[in-house]
């Protein structure tokens, strides 16, 4: 298929009536849509009673949501020399909490059909809390089992969460995904900076470290309590949308999702043990990471606002790359006195990568359809493609019994992500059909 073409194939009335690329002013209403499912985003509602109670909740939701994966990063070798986990072991803790956002997401709107979002959304915090129990407890089987369970818990959360955010506060999309980024962020500096403080106040125990993460679980499952059962809004109609798969630009966006994504979680499973075999201690390690996520609320934000007033996006796909490469190789081989630098030009990078890899699903897309599928497709397949980096860094390490040849896996998830994002960054849309069911 010629990809500079806008020869389509057959698409409902709605898709064809879109015939150019999405504007900037047109992207607010899609964002939401482009991360959930079409057939569990419910019909707008007003918010009749306790607006504040349900923006509340929403964001202690999403403070959950990366805890369970940036908590374990700081105490890796401690949990790897208290259970005696090889480099390879612990690169598979890192790696199947993220394949599980992958493989469980497509659950979500099964489980919302049957259940409703609000009560899945209790039912998997609850979850989510029973797996961080389980995997500071029952020894290694405990461990894998119990980072098994929260990234599954976090696959599906991850899905419904922008439905509900986009049927309840749907005059203020733009400001509420904002919102939802800042605080997913926030979760995830918090768990890698405090992590190891906690252990150490709770007799240097890692098992109470990351099991402390169970708490701000159950806060929010108990916040989020009131919504269960208070509306029950009929379901907008399916749509089947047809393509998807055959199209090349598809892939090129699932491509770019899952490459920039494993750069991501490599850092997260893996950066502050590089940092401890440089010379940090375990805190100082955390304290970095967390200080790197936090600069990512700034270019999360930022980038996909600039990305949108060019041509296409492929300029701001190969900055924010080159910043995140730059990081990554300054943070492994630069001279130590110079990392807070180098880890904030890589918090620049991939706070842009993240929300960029986003704006692509919607802008590749005619309406919000397309999107769901498409989001579908890059999330569930990009994921598992994600989750190959941790593992294949673990099993580096382990083969060489040092850091130094992880340059080598940046460099080639790297290239491959600027690759897949130039291809996904033109001006173009999905070649796809798309019909009510």
């Amino acid at each position: 298929m010629n990809l500079e073409s806008e020869t389509t194939m057959p698409r409902s009335t709605s898709e064809a009536s879109a015939s150019t690329p999405t504007r900037p002013n047109d992207l607010e209403p899609l964002l939401i849509d482009a991360e959930a499912d079409d057939a569990i985003v419910q019909q707008a509602q007003p918010v009749l009673h306790r607006p504040w109670l349900l923006l509340l909740g929403l964001v202690l939701v999403a403070l959950n949501l990366r805890p369970a994966l940036s908590s374990m990063a700081p105490m890796l070798s401690e949990v790897s020399r208290s259970l005696g986990l090889s480099a390879a072991k612990a690169g598979l803790l890192t790696t199947l909490p993220v394949l599980c956002l992958g493989l469980f997401a497509p659950l979500a709107p099964l489980l919302a059909r049957r259940f409703g979002s609000e009560r899945v959304v209790l039912g998997i915090l609850l979850t989510l809390a029973g797996g961080m129990i389980l995997r500071s407890s029952l020894g290694e089987f405990g461990l894998f089992a119990g980072s098994i369970l929260a990234g599954a818990s976090i696959g599906v959360i991850g899905v419904l969460l922008p439905g509900i955010v986009k049927r309840d506060f749907a005059k203020h999309a733009g400001a509420m995904t904002g919102v939802y980024t800042m605080a997913l962020c926030m979760g995830a500096a918090m768990a890698a900076g405090s992590t190891v403080p906690l252990s150490q106040h709770f007799g240097n125990s890692w098992a109470m470290g990351l099991g402390f993460w169970v708490v701000p679980a159950l806060v929010a499952a108990l916040v989020w309590l009131p919504q269960v059962g208070s509306r029950q809004g009929a379901h907008q109609a399916a749509y089947r949308v047809r393509g998807l798969l055959r199209d090349p630009l598809a892939w090129q966006v699932t491509l770019y999702m899952g490459l920039q994504s494993s750069l991501a979680y490599i850092v997260f499973g893996w950066l502050p043990s590089v940092l401890i075999g440089r010379g940090l201690t375990p805190t100082q390690a955390g304290i970095v990471l967390s200080g790197s996520i936090l600069v990512q609320l700034a270019s999360s934000l930022a980038a996909p606002w600039l990305a949108t007033r060019g041509k296409d996006q492929r300029l701001a796909i190969l900055v924010v790359m080159l910043l995140t490469l730059g990081g990554l190789f300054g943070c492994l081989y630069a001279p130590i006195e110079g990392l807070w630098g180098w880890a904030i030009l890589l918090g620049l990078g991939q706070g842009g990568t993240f929300s960029l890899a986003l704006t692509l699903i919607v802008l590749r897309s005619r309406d919000a359809h397309v999107a769901a599928n498409l989001s579908s497709m890059a999330q569930g397949i990009g994921y598992t493609l994600a989750s190959m980096g941790p593992f294949a860094v673990g099993l580096v390490h382990d083969l060489t019994g040092g850091w130094q040849a992880l340059g080598w896996i940046f460099a080639v998830i790297g290239l491959g992500a600027i690759i897949a994002g130039l291809g996904a960054g033109r001006a173009l849309y999905v070649q796809v059909s798309s019909e009510k069911r």
